[in-house]
């Protein structure tokens, strides 16, 4: 991998975990209701299964690269497809920014929550095994090593931007309620970089 490929990686990374979704809606939920504590415990919670994605991805992914060229074809595509879906998904459904009622929980109870939240959700594991591949060259005999650097680079800048969340809730909430037409941008930017994800996997080279 090169610095380059790990800047796109980080900026598109950031992008989609910035965007409206149903992760960050609850860490944003948890500080306007119940503090900057339980809104941070949640989101280290989150990012934590992301540890999970990345080692299952890095070991199915890892095995179909080094198999053949029409199992490296037949992921490549059905991963760009999926992340045009996504897109189609994500422009279809205009996502009405709404928060939820939060619970009382514990510490301990709520980063639990989120991490299993995260981890037995398939649309995060379907999203890993296609968006992570995209950043990894195939002819490298560690495919497993760099999918796991992604993985921790992806885990890592969801930590910061979860936890500014939680910690500026209260804000955030009030700034995002006060302009809904915001989301409708949101939406569309979200959408581009699915498109231009999957286009990208599309013409990517075994």
């Amino acid at each position: 991998m090169t610095a380059t490929t790990l800047f796109y990686f980080l900026c598109a990374s950031a992008a989609l975990t910035i965007s409206p979704g149903p992760d960050n809606l609850f860490v944003l939920t948890q500080g306007i209701a119940r503090g900057r504590k339980p809104a941070i415990v949640t989101a280290l919670g989150m990012c934590s299964g992301v540890t999970v994605h990345t080692a299952l991805a890095a070991l199915g992914i890892s095995a179909i690269f080094h198999s053949s060229i029409l199992a490296f074809n037949v992921v490549k595509y059905a991963g760009a497809a999926y992340l045009i879906y996504l897109a189609y998904k994500t422009l279809s459904e205009r996502s009405t920014v709404r928060l939820a009622e939060a619970v009382d929980l514990p510490t301990f109870s709520l980063y639990k929550r989120g991490f299993i939240m995260n981890v037995l959700n398939p649309k995060v594991a379907m999203f890993f095994l296609a968006f992570l591949p995209q950043f990894v060259a195939p002819t490298s005999e560690h495919v497993s090593l760099q999918m796991l650097v992604l993985g921790l680079i992806f885990m890592l800048q969801a930590i910061v931007i979860f936890c500014l969340i939680g910690y500026f809730a209260g804000s955030v909430g009030q700034f995002i309620l006060s302009r809904p037409k915001m989301a409708k941008y949101l939406d569309w930017l979200t959408a581009g970089v699915f498109v231009s994800l999957g286009l990208r996997l599309a013409l990517a080279e075994r």
